[in-house]
């Protein structure tokens, strides 16, 4: 006979070894499941990973306790020597990067990384060379796009082309731009739902600006939208919304303009856009108004230095918010919208997170556009932030420009606290991550006159670091910003403005590289450097995370300097003249002893 069970001891049911059996086979299916599953986690399909435009990767095989090791897995030159400002593209065994003007593809097979035969396809578009003269800030390119098994691309002269991304097999051109308007391409287009959204370049040539969308099967236009003129070329209509009364009213894009000046106002659209399937809404931003002396254009100057937030299969506008309402200073409103649930004190929120030139940090809500924020996160003299019962910005009288007077530190300058490089979300820190930079400027207002595809700018600009700005002269900053508590949690200096992007992971680090060439990662909590990299080149270019075949987890980067902040170096700017690339010229003549032109892929590992 058994022994008695001890008083204490639990009875032991019959069913107990079935239940068991049954937990390890549903175990044993799960385990299954995960294994046949793709590993979608593990691709960087589009610039900024995802539609919310976070930037965020859930891989965290890299974290901060092993990042110190990480080495060069393999590297790429691509011969080209100008700004590099692409996120490389991977989705699956391969990888895809877009340069600069040319704005030549390679397609990289991952299994043979490193090797001599691991560039699977080239594809070189025809560009036409007269587009890097009407180029106002490089011939930078923001990367490709990835969808359906294709690849899209844009090119410096308004053409967007769709790939076959096996074979690098061109399926269809589309010209969206024409250049001796002095319109550009440079940003990386988005598909949503089966629409490719293009916007221009060319704010500083008297263009009109506008977004389109073509059909990603064919190339064929869908709609445009505009950024100027009448509700119908803006797509305005009955289902338009906006939150604040000044945004409301009848052909705004015509009547906050005086006569002739909507036709070349601006308002381009040449950062990134995001896009909520919530909502099902896309949103982006618009930027200066067509000359930066506003003198020349008195009113509100809609619809620039906003954001729209439209339907993606008509385009019909639902909502604008206009962050600088009669810019000033160039400051613009196309930096990135990053969308996101936040717990607020009124209760949780879907919201844009959005970091302006006019050095406010915004928190809109996304459904209407109201501001539910809007605080500094650097030196700011030139407004006195946001009404948040109308919505406006409060400007600073005494830092208003005039035409043929000198207004000296005007804080941000017109490169404005932050600029096109992105910023970071990450869903563990509830962080936002902003790569910046701390300029003053001297603003003078001059006479214009309207050239087609020449330069239409009508201001002498001299920037120079921010002598009391938190970066304490230096021209450089990497925020982690509370968008909840609206303050910083912790701040890194740089002695160049950063005008890379950022990177975060599930790994908690953060990474993102610097003018002179350091690729560095952080502690996404801490904001502790753990480990940074030498590269050839300054590096302006978007850090991505992968998985590659083996398994692992890459981090890669493109340096190459260049862009508005590099045009000393890939330019060849003389730096005594403080008014050379509007101005920036002045703020960086020390750039050039600090590193050189370049164009090469940084693939990082852990051993």
């Amino acid at each position: 006979m058994p022994p008695a069970a001890h008083p204490s001891a639990p009875l032991r049911s019959p069913l107990r070894p079935v239940a068991v059996l049954f937990t390890v086979l549903c175990l044993l299916v799960a385990g299954l499941a995960r294994a046949a599953a793709p590993k979608v986690d593990g691709d960087w399909p589009m610039p900024a990973h995802d539609f919310a435009n976070t930037r965020y990767s859930p891989l965290d095989e890299i974290k901060p306790s092993n990042v110190a090791k990480l080495r060069l897995a393999w590297s790429f030159t691509t011969g080209i020597e100008k700004g590099h400002e692409a996120a490389p593209i991977v989705v699956g065994s391969r990888m895809y990067v877009v340069t600069p003007y040319p704005n030549k593809v390679f397609a990289f097979d991952l299994a043979k990384a490193g090797r001599d035969d691991m560039v699977a396809w080239e594809y070189a578009p025809k560009v036409l060379p007269a587009a890097q003269g009407v180029a106002c800030c490089d011939v930078v390119n923001r990367g490709a796009c990835w969808a359906d098994g294709r690849l899209f691309i844009n090119t410096l002269d308004g053409q967007t082309i769709a790939l076959d991304a096996a074979s690098g097999k061109e399926l269809w051109t589309a010209q969206v731009g024409e250049i001796h308007k002095g319109e550009t391409v440079t940003m990386a287009p988005l598909v949503v739902k089966g629409k490719v959204l293009v916007g221009n370049s060319g704010g500083e040539m008297g263009v009109r600006g506008w977004l389109k969308a073509l059909d990603a099967a064919t190339g064929r236009l869908a709609w445009t939208a505009w950024s100027t003129g009448p509700d119908t070329a803006v797509r305005i209509g009955p289902s338009f919304r906006p939150f604040y009364a000044q945004d409301r009213g009848r052909d705004l894009g015509v009547t906050t303009w005086p006569p002739g000046r909507w036709q070349i106002g601006g308002g381009t659209a040449w950062g990134f856009v995001s896009y909520d399937p919530k909502l099902d809404l896309i949103y982006y931003g618009t930027s200066n108004p067509g000359i930066w002396n506003a003198e020349m254009r008195p009113g509100d100057n809609k619809w620039s230095c906003g954001v729209f937030a439209r339907t993606p299969a008509t385009g019909e506008a639902r909502w604008f918010y206009q962050f600088s309402p009669h810019d000033l200073y160039d400051h613009d409103g196309v930096n990135e919208n990053v969308v996101v649930d936040l717990a607020l004190a009124g209760g949780a929120r879907r919201v844009l997170l959005h970091a302006d030139r006019n050095g406010l940090f915004y928190v809109l809500d996304a459904a209407t556009g109201e501001v539910l924020s809007a605080t500094a996160f650097g030196r700011v003299n030139s407004n006195r932030g946001v009404d948040l019962a109308t919505g406006r910005l409060i400007p600073v009288d005494a830092k208003k420009p005039t035409t043929g007077k000198v207004v000296r530190d005007i804080a941000p300058a017109a490169a404005g606290a932050k600029d096109w490089q992105p910023m970071a979300w990450s869903p563990r820190t509830g962080l936002v991550y902003i790569p910046h930079h701390a300029l003053a400027m001297d603003f003078e207002g001059t006479e214009a006159s309207y050239i087609e595809g020449t330069p239409y700018v009508g201001a002498n600009v001299r920037m120079y670091p921010d002598p009391v700005s938190p970066g304490g002269g230096n021209r450089g900053l990497f925020t982690a910003w509370d968008p909840v508590r609206k303050r910083a949690a912790w701040r890194v200096v740089e002695r160049f403005p950063v005008w890379s992007g950022a990177l975060v992971t599930a790994g908690d680090v953060v990474f993102y590289g610097t003018m002179d060439g350091w690729f560095k990662a952080l502690d996404a909590r801490t904001g502790k450097v753990l480990w940074k990299a030498q590269t050839a080149s300054g590096i302006i270019g978007q850090p991505v995370a992968y998985r590659g075949p083996d398994g692992k987890e890459y981090v890669a980067v493109l340096a190459g300097v260049g862009g508005w902040a590099g045009a000393i170096v890939v330019g060849g700017l003389d730096p005594r003249d403080v008014t050379a690339a509007t101005g920036f010229v002045n703020a960086m003549k020390d750039l050039p002893s600090a590193t050189r032109k370049g164009g090469a892929l940084y693939v990082y590992a852990l051993p």
